[in-house]
């Protein structure tokens, strides 16, 4: 019966991490590495965007501060054995029934995770020199709508990777300082390189696809950062891959900052006698452009808080329409006398 119970928990557990990993973003995710990643590679992702989002970086910053806490909560994880093979098995869940039924669960505080890499009390110091690959930047350009509602973009990646080859080679190599003795009582400052016996290393060349995350309301040239993805440093780490995001052109709309911009053509009828009229926005509901008032060729109306989401809160940029006016391109000699009559 108690297996059958623990089955059942594990089963349940199962279905949680299947959800949650729709849900949200993983652990992997937060951190930004993939999920077969070393623990010396998950160590130094958290290291950058622990920095990146410290609190003391980032005062007033509500958002960077959750980020702070979701990156802390992931190392803790991953950062343990344990923890981690529950975690890539059952998800979230796994670990709340694994605290609950005794096993090591809770946490640390998130200021004594940064301190064990940095000491202290938690304040910023800088981050270790380590010999780095070059960085890899990609243009990519975003859909308006994606940018508007948030999404993700597919993209083929290709990349060279470190691989076994036969023989040994020279690393870790180093300035040693040692006396020798160039007579009585003389000696004489001498430096001497000193390295040590490796297995080789080989380039090849590897592809695969990377899921690039579109925030919503990212400007443009902002850009989404995949640590030590890009090219590969021999005894050291590999650069990053930033992808640099940049607005697509779009049909309707044209993007300013955090404003759209939209131009619509009415009828000389429709701009003397007002009209109806709804624009379909970018995540498809509708705002009504219409006036029962004149309007002018080339006028511009603004409507508030219809604009893009700004990165990082729930405010909006605003909407600015343009209204072109279809003029005629011919009158009868009777239409003219009418309209001179209205009008005139």
């Amino acid at each position: 019966m108690a297996h059958r119970r623990t089955k059942l928990l594990f089963v349940v557990c199962a279905l949680c991490y299947v959800i949650s990993a729709i849900a949200g973003k993983s652990y992997y995710d937060i951190l930004q590495v993939q999920k077969g990643a070393s623990e010396d590679q998950i160590k130094r992702a958290y290291r950058k965007l622990a920095l990146k989002y410290h609190p003391d970086k980032n005062q007033g910053n509500e958002e960077a501060n959750r980020r702070f806490a979701e990156i802390s909560n992931a190392y803790e994880v991953l950062s343990d054995g344990e923890k981690r093979n529950i975690y890539d098995r059952y998800g979230e869940e796994g670990l709340k029934q694994h605290a609950a039924s005794g096993g090591r669960g809770g946490g640390m505080n998130i200021q004594d995770i940064f301190s064990q890499f940095f000491g202290g009390g938690g304040g910023m110091e800088e981050e270790e020199k380590i010999p780095k690959g070059d960085d890899v930047i990609v243009e990519l350009d975003a859909s308006l709508e994606d940018l508007y509602m948030g999404g993700s973009l597919r993209v083929w990646r290709e990349k060279n990777i470190l691989k076994p080859a036969p023989g040994k080679r020279r690393c870790n190599c180093r300035n040693e300082v040692y006396h020798k003795q160039i007579g009585p009582g003389m000696f004489q400052q001498m430096t001497e390189q000193v390295c040590e016996q490796c297995p080789n290393v080989k380039f090849e060349r590897e592809g695969y696809f990377v899921t690039v995350d579109i925030e919503k309301g990212m400007q443009d040239g902002q850009e989404v950062t995949f640590y030590e993805d890009g090219e590969p440093m021999i005894d050291g780490e590999a650069g990053d891959l930033r992808f640099r995001i940049h607005t697509a052109p779009h049909d309707v709309f044209r993007r300013d900052g955090n404003d759209l911009h939209a131009t619509i053509t009415i009828t000389l009828v429709q701009a003397l006698v007002g009209f109806e009229k709804s624009l379909k926005h970018l995540d498809e509901h509708l705002v009504e452009i219409g006036t029962k008032g004149i309007t002018k060729p080339k006028e511009v109306r603004k409507f508030k808080g219809e604009g893009m989401p700004l990165h990082f809160s729930t405010k909006k940029g605003d909407l600015y329409v343009t209204y072109e006016v279809l003029f005629p391109t011919s009158l009868t000699e009777d239409q003219k006398a009418s309209i001179q009559k209205i009008l005139g």
